[in-house]
């Protein structure tokens, strides 16, 4: 339960924390190539991915081992990601455009992924909070990527699709404001680099 929890926030920090250096590391492609920016991010994504992929598969092999076939829910687990690509993505554009301009913003970003990391279910689940604190831990947008995670692997059950929807709305709005804030900012890329 712990692992699966770990593996949803590990494909989230590894972004997170690469995006403010992702286009200062690449300053030669702002400076002498056309090329594409944007898509640095998506490089970054498809690492932390593979990395998932690896721990999923790890996950696996244990499950079998100590209990036996994993629930057929487990297919559904790319779906139920694929709000926290999303939202990662948005983060990314945005922490990568900042990450030129303001340079610290990378030592910012580790402090407050380690953070996250405690204020999500990861250690613990939602229900161990009492009822009160509950609805707090739910503006976090880790939570319920976490919770689906675990009811698709762990425990074979479907994710709530009206709050499943509900995370897919608020990533793709993440997505959209960081790739039109990433379009509007790029211009002075060259510039400050």
């Amino acid at each position: 339960v712990l692992f699966a929890g770990m593996i949803v926030f590990n494909l989230f920090s590894e972004c997170v924390n690469r995006a403010p250096g992702l286009i200062i590391a690449n300053a030669n492609y702002v400076k002498k190539v056309v090329f594409p920016l944007e898509i640095l991010p998506f490089v970054s994504l498809g690492a932390a991915a593979f990395h998932l992929l690896v721990s999923v598969v790890v996950w696996l092999i244990f499950y079998i081992i100590f209990f036996g076939a994993p629930h057929p829910t487990v297919a559904l687990l790319p779906i139920v990601l694929l709000p926290l690509v999303l939202f990662t993505m948005g983060l990314s554009w945005m922490l990568a455009s900042l990450g030129v301009y303001l340079r610290d913003v990378g030592q910012i970003v580790g402090v407050l992924t380690t953070a996250l990391l405690f204020l999500s279910p990861v250690f613990y689940p939602v229900t161990a909070l009492p009822a009160e604190y509950q609805p707090l831990l739910h503006f976090n947008p880790l939570t319920p990527v976490i919770e689906y995670t675990r009811a698709v692997l762990v425990w074979g059950k479907l994710p709530d699709f009206g709050l499943f929807g509900l995370a897919m709305a608020g990533g793709a709005a993440v997505a959209w404001i960081g790739f039109a804030w990433f379009q509007k900012t790029r211009k002075g890329f060259a510039d400050v680099l």
